[in-house]
């Protein structure tokens, strides 16, 4: 059987682009998924937690898995 947890990442505006307005991103991401997998956690994908009327990602949980023991 599997545990799974949920870290929560936002993303910030990290530029202007000519068609498509502010564009949003993060770093913080790296730094998660490398520090939980030293843990012993394995990263399976994310999901939306908050999102702009424009369909941009705010804020993202980032899911983990592992095997319970």
């Amino acid at each position: 059987m599997y545990i799974y947890e949920y870290e929560r990442v936002s993303s910030g505006i990290s530029g202007w682009g000519m068609i498509s307005g502010n564009k949003y991103g993060t770093e913080e991401y790296k730094q998660i998924i490398s520090r939980r997998a030293t843990a012993g956690w394995r990263y399976v994908g994310f999901i939306p937690a908050v999102q702009r009327g424009t369909g941009h990602i705010e804020e993202m949980d980032l899911i983990f898995e592992r095997e319970q023991q």
